[in-house]
């Protein structure tokens, strides 16, 4: 954009194929999103697709996006990396890396996770504050946008590029070797917790779920709501599922009258719900 700011999402194989049990790819849902959005179309012309695997770029390019191919020696992200694996670990460690060079380059930007639709332009309720150097989803909001023990979600945020969001990615990455067991998200949590954000001068926002929501807590209004997170879902194929369900409860709100009353609301995630049990290992 304008203002060097640009879309990115990161993907690899198991996020371009179709799903056997759900007949989507992630990809198609996430792409589909922007189609039926409201003022979403024209964000695609700044969305940069990250690719970690050369079937990934061959889909990206095939469908005529902006693609770019990350390699990462010695290491494959092909195929589905199931969540907490340490294959999901090293993939979300290798995407940090390569957002704070993003950083360095002097690009603002909002990353978003595949698994988000964007069903309305976010650049509409963003903030744009300057000075602010973080927006970030929560999986729950507490009720305050400056409350630092929100359980902050990594699919969805909006960075400005400074020396303070250079030096919080810096030391962000640098603790990756200290953090057997955790995802990246973790880090990030543990490091805001100790006091990081004072620490760097930063002015970090909580992003409401009311506006960007997510399985974890479901925005509370269709009218409002500007995207939706297959969060708290532990395979993809549950995400599919319960994403192509989403998508269709936004169809049938945007069939309502601009008039109506009737206040739809979203249909429970059950395939999300049930990826958690110890015997699916879908």
């Amino acid at each position: 954009m304008g203002n060097k700011t640009v879309i990115i999402t990161i993907i690899n194989k198991a996020y371009v194929e179709e799903d056997d049990a759900s007949g989507r790819a992630i990809l198609d849902i996430f792409l589909s999103s922007f189609w039926l959005g409201e003022g979403t179309r024209s964000l695609i012309d700044n969305l940069v697709i990250v690719a970690v695997d050369k079937t990934a770029y061959d889909r990206c390019n095939f469908l005529r996006l902006n693609c770019f191919r990350l390699e990462t020696d010695g290491v494959d992200f092909e195929g589905e990396k199931l969540y907490m694996t340490q294959d999901f670990i090293n993939m979300m460690w290798a995407r940090t890396l390569f957002l704070l060079d993003v950083l360095k380059r002097g690009y603002n930007f909002v990353f978003t996770d595949t698994d988000v639709m964007w069903l309305r332009n976010p650049f509409t309720t963003l903030s744009k504050n300057e000075t602010l150097d973080l927006q970030i989803s929560t999986d729950y909001y507490l009720g305050s946008p400056w409350l630092e023990r929100h359980e902050l979600n990594t699919g969805f945020y909006f960075v400005r590029s400074n020396k303070r969001t250079i030096s919080l990615f810096e030391t962000w990455y640098g603790n990756k070797d200290n953090a057997t067991g955790q995802k990246e998200q973790d880090v990030l949590q543990d490091l805001i917790e100790d006091g990081i954000i004072g620490k760097l001068g930063m002015k970090v926002m909580f992003l409401d779920t009311l506006y960007f929501g997510g399985f974890c807590q479901d925005s509370e209004d269709l009218r409002e709501v500007i995207t939706v997170h297959a969060n708290c879902c532990r395979s993809i194929t549950a995400k599919v599922l319960d994403l192509r369900v989403a998508l269709y409860d936004w169809k049938n709100f945007k069939k309502l009258d601009k008039n109506s009353v009737e206040n739809l609301t979203w249909s429970e995630h059950h395939a999300c719900n049930y990826s958690w049990t110890k015997n699916n290992t879908s």
